[in-house]
């Protein structure tokens, strides 16, 4: 149970702990709204997660954040999954919903919700590049949100097939797989194009995915899961061919106001989120 007089905590459980982006906007929300809250960023090694679930539980803790290498392990300690949750396989927010521990994804919700603010994701043909944990979030969030077909571009066909089945036999939207091998063109008819992989993130900022720019047309969005730098080589490039975009920030601020909206119950203000982070350099 949790006390009144008791500062309402929230957490991540992470492997390293560090300085963490997440910590810095949730925090300026709570500061913003006036909440006499805390998020704490834990380290915990794999062997201790169920122990410091059961502290989080025993502790009435609001919930958490679990980062890499615990979004999948979480999931035996937990008392359930919300629907995408279910569907990705993977957790990265619990909530506490009376005296349980509910697993939530709300990566490729805040990727959805940041496009969703440029672009109505619903009936779109989208080309996705990748398929680590990210992208199968994402592409999840974009099939529950209407899209109409998504195309798994990547390297290693087992795992672009494996993301490119899980939408047909769990989603409504239909999909494939697509090889990346050298420079990928942009099918015409594509409305979203999503970069879900690594390519562009600090330091590695001059990195960018293979595709031919040339095939970027400017009735197409394109996105960028990279949070760090915001406007990466690959949105410049698209922005250069008169392509609307959306960046990484917006995804992250987007997730941290959805997670918030788990744990506490209001709308926080994603403009102070946002500008948290722009003011710690990102």
């Amino acid at each position: 149970m949790t006390h009144d007089f008791l500062q309402p905590l929230v957490g991540c459980f992470a492997m390293p702990a560090g300085e963490d982006p997440t910590v810095v906007m949730i925090e300026a929300a709570f500061r913003h709204h006036g909440l006499n809250w805390r998020y704490i960023n834990c380290e915990v090694a794999p062997e201790d997660l169920g122990d410091a679930v059961r502290g989080a539980r025993a502790m009435g803790w609001r919930g958490f954040n679990c980062s890499i290498p615990h979004k999948v392990a979480v999931i035996a300690h937990l008392d359930g999954l919300g629907a995408s949750a279910e569907i990705i396989g993977a957790v990265n927010t619990v909530v506490r919903r009376g005296d349980k521990l509910i697993g939530e994804n709300t990566d490729g919700k805040g990727f959805v919700g940041a496009l969703s603010r440029v672009i109505d994701p619903a009936g779109q043909r989208v080309v996705l590049f990748g398929a680590g944990g990210a992208a199968r979030a994402v592409a999840v969030e974009l099939a529950l949100a209407g899209v109409a077909h998504i195309t798994v571009v990547n390297r290693s066909a087992g795992r672009g097939q494996t993301v490119a089945s899980l939408i047909d036999d769990k989603t409504p939207a239909s999909a494939d797989y697509a090889p990346w091998n050298g420079t990928y063109a942009i099918p015409k008819g594509t409305g979203i194009v999503v970069n879900a992989t690594s390519l562009g993130l600090y330091p590695n900022v001059d990195q960018t995915p293979d595709v031919d720019t040339d095939t970027l047309s400017p009735d197409m969005v394109v996105a960028d899961g990279i949070h760090n730098p915001p406007l990466t080589q690959f949105l410049k490039a698209a922005q250069a061919r008169g392509c609307k975009t959306a960046d990484g920030l917006g995804m992250l601020v987007g997730q941290g106001v959805i997670g918030l909206k788990y744990w506490t119950g209001i709308d926080a203000d994603a403009g102070v989120m946002r500008q948290a982070l722009l003011d710690l350099g990102l």
